[in-house]
């Protein structure tokens, strides 16, 4: 429970801080998410089920909140506080503002790192011992080398001894070259913090900074890593951990794509035929007779593998489907076609057996060096090549699992689908459903979790939300519902008067002259698109009157594009945003920098990819709704993070314009405009 002495120190604190901060305006939303964030983690409510869901509108000041409130019940409970992002940018301000200004304005001691994946890092051992026979880099690597490469090598080389590269690829000046950074990059199987030479590679020291840290920033994927992993790989024990996601409204997507697997079926054929060298090159440097056997099997699976491989091929070669214009072909309901369904039995065990196999020659090389029967320089190349193939295996094998699982009837079937592209068939698969997932490696292995972002609920409910986490309303999670403290009445939306509606032809024409007639002079205009050829149709019309206002989305760089607007805003000229759904959420343009937002269409998400079909499929052949279902609380939460774009301080002002009659004329747009903030809604007439 919380203690008076914990909820003592927490309000001795807030009043530190926000003495601190210039201009800080007491907010009772952002009191009682404080409290709410205490007493959750603390057990108040449920001390096996610690779950907050917590929706806050813009300007509560969510970061302040649950960096208050989660670490002293962390610090107090010995916990680690672990926040996860969705967006760099988010982290970026974790890192660089939030957390050290706290850290220098309140009582708490305590040290914050930012965790990243080992692939973000070098391998010192490899950065200093780069060979120059690139034979076996031939092996594993498609791009070969080219002039430069060996010059960049040395100068990070150098870098790295000087002190002046820490070895983390996002700290290094320039982009690196994906071809020279896999020659480079720490892998879980040759960088191994056991074997001596690997004990200071920058992974380790980062690894070492995270177990130390009391506060840990990462993102979502690295999240899902670790905990795919078991969890306390990457990042400490789930139970050890209270966690914070922000931006949560993106995990349930996340989650979903990280759960995906794709094989292409040439390609997979191409590095199991190489498998051969392996074996060739263990059996060169370790020798013991315990390599023979699972030499034997890794070879006569991989070939019975690229059998079963080479009979997919030509079944979809032999058997064209109806391909889209995307070249997708969706297998309804998940069900893979009866013609190959032997041979992904087949490649399920072989793949099993090659995995085992080579593994077994892993680990006896691992073996073998530890008792100095083999050199480093030796068995180094080994530990990469095997997990090179353990990777690519498991890969696989992940795929046959999803695509050959049974189903209970009541449980949502895998999206699965064939791209036929110019290097051959790729077999990809997807759950539909991540909740249990979630559940299983999440919710119930945690400490505590807060989830909170400023778009949770759909038409004013929790409802979808929890449908695709796996949270439930009787489960012990508690729901926290926060409006934005801004003054919404105080804002136009307008709903014009369009003659036609989006779906009517006749519609782009009176959208050209509808966005040419807003477009406000000397003033900072945003139009949201609902996709680019639209935008580009638009803006092809108004480039000649605004030659230099006119900046579009794709044209050029996003930072480059908000540098420009800002230029101009900041001139007092025109300037005029044009962009799509990407720059309806995370753009952040207070003040002067947006007064005039102009939404062209209601965003509805056309179910155009294979997992987003495969969805809407489950759910008519449960009897259900789609579009009421999916398409609906989806546009809602979209909506509200397109208006979300205009008003992002209590001082910014401005207007909303909705080019999309159909908030008015459908019967569901009532429930749309209903869910929106209460701006003072203007119908034209």
């Amino acid at each position: 429970m919380l203690s008076d002495s914990l909820k003592k120190e927490i309000r001795a604190n807030y009043e530190l801080i926000t003495k601190a901060l210039p201009q800080f305006k007491a907010r009772k939303a952002q009191n009682y998410l404080v409290a709410e964030i205490a007493k959750v983690l603390a057990g108040n409510y449920d001390k096996s089920r610690r779950i907050l869901v917590a929706e806050a509108g813009t300007g509560i000041g969510k970061s302040l909140a649950y960096i208050l409130a989660g670490l002293p019940v962390a610090l107090r409970l010995n916990k680690k506080l672990v926040i996860s992002t969705a967006t760099v940018t988010l982290q970026e301000q974790l890192i660089s503002k939030d957390l050290p200004f706290f850290l220098r304005h309140s009582d708490y001691k305590f040290t914050f790192t930012l965790a990243k994946g080992r692939q973000r890092y070098c391998c010192e051992h490899k950065l200093l011992n780069q060979q120059q026979d690139e034979s076996q880099q031939t092996l594993l690597f498609t791009e070969k080398p080219q002039p430069g490469d060996s010059e960049l090598l040395s100068k990070m080389r150098n870098a790295y001894l000087d002190g002046k590269w820490n070895g983390d690829q996002d700290s290094w000046a320039t982009p690196i070259p994906r071809r020279i950074w896999q020659q480079i990059v720490s892998d879980k199987h040759s960088c191994k913090k056991a074997l001596s030479n690997h004990r200071q590679c920058p992974f380790h020291r980062a690894r070492d900074n995270i177990n130390k840290a009391d506060v840990i920033v990462v993102n979502h994927a690295l999240l899902l890593a670790d905990l795919e992993l078991g969890g306390g790989v990457i990042l400490p024990e789930p139970d050890a951990c209270f966690y914070v996601l922000d931006e949560a409204h993106h995990l349930p997507k996340i989650s979903r794509d990280f759960s995906s697997a794709s094989v292409n079926i040439k390609s997979s054929q191409d590095w199991l035929k190489k498998i051969k060298q392996v074996s060739t090159h263990i059996n060169r440097v370790v020798h013991r007779q315990t390599t023979i056997t699972p030499g034997l099997t890794m070879l006569e699976s991989a070939n019975e593998m690229v059998n079963d491989l080479q009979t997919i091929e030509l079944y979809f070669r032999h058997n064209p489907l109806n391909y889209n214009k995307s070249n997708q072909y969706r297998f309804a309901m998940g069900e893979v076609p009866q013609g190959i369904v032997n041979s992904l039995i087949s490649l399920k065990e072989e793949t099993k057996k090659c995995l085992s196999a080579v593994n077994k020659l892993s680990t006896i090389t691992s073996e073998e060096l530890k008792d100095a029967n083999i050199k480093l320089s030796d068995a180094e190349p080994i530990l990469i090549e095997t997990g090179f193939y353990i990777q690519r295996l498991e890969n696989l094998l992940a795929l046959w699992k999803m695509l050959l699982k049974e189903r209970a009837t009541n449980q949502a079937p895998i999206a699965a689908w064939v791209n036929n592209e110019n290097d051959g068939f790729t077999l990809c698969a997807s759950p539909l459903e991540v909740g249990g997932l979630l559940e299983y490696m999440l919710w119930s292995q945690a400490a505590g979790v807060i989830l909170c972002s400023a778009t949770l609920t759909s038409l004013n409910s929790f409802d979808y939300f929890m449908r695709q986490s796996g949270l439930k309303n009787n489960d012990g999670t508690q729901y926290l519902r926060l409006k934005s403290p801004f003054d919404y009445p105080a804002i136009p939306l307008n709903v014009a008067n369009m003659k036609k509606d989006p779906t009517e032809s006749g519609f782009d024409n009176e959208l050209i002259d509808n966005i040419a007639q807003r477009i406000q002079e000397k003033q900072a205009n945003l139009v949201l698109f609902a996709s680019y050829w639209q935008m580009n149709l638009v803006a092809d019309k108004l480039r000649r009157k605004y030659p230099k206002a006119l900046l579009v989305q794709g044209e050029t760089s996003r930072t480059k594009m908000i540098t420009s607007h800002k230029k101009n805003c900041d001139q007092g000229l025109t300037s005029i945003l044009f962009g799509t759904g990407s720059l309806a959420e995370g753009l952040d343009l207070p003040g002067h920098y947006l007064t005039n937002l102009i939404i062209t269409k209601l965003p509805f998400a056309v179910p155009d990819s294979p997992v987003e079909e495969a969805h809407a499929e489950w759910i008519t052949s449960k009897g259900g709704n789609p579009f009421m279902q999916i398409t609906i609380p989806e546009a809602s939460k979209k909506l509200i993070q397109s208006c979300g774009r205009l008003i992002r301080k209590e001082t910014d002002t401005g207007q909303i314009t909705l080019l999309d009659k159909r908030v008015i004329t459908k019967r569901y747009g009532k429930s749309l405009i209903d869910a929106l903030p209460p701006f003072a809604l203007n119908v034209e007439k």
